[in-house]
């Protein structure tokens, strides 16, 4: 019996981040996903839009079929 996992190499949010603390946030998404951890990758808003900035994934949680990111902000492009 398998498990479906995906391989991400950007943040897409939809939106749906919640701010933890300063430059912190957190992301919940369906299925699991795998994130490059402490390494600066891109932050969208949706995958066809232009990026929003830089991050830095912190922590990675699998469980329920969802998987939760906490990531750091590092760096913005825009304020919209």
């Amino acid at each position: 019996m398998g498990m479906p996992l995906e391989f991400n190499t950007l943040i897409v949010t939809k939106g749906k981040e919640q701010r933890v603390e300063g430059n912190t946030f957190i992301l919940e998404k369906e299925g699991y996903r795998i994130y490059p951890m402490n390494i600066p990758i891109e932050v969208r808003r949706t995958l066809q839009s232009e990026s929003s900035g830089q991050a830095v994934v912190r922590k990675i949680e699998l469980q329920n079929n969802k998987t939760v990111i906490t990531y750091e902000l590092i760096s913005l492009n825009s304020i919209n």
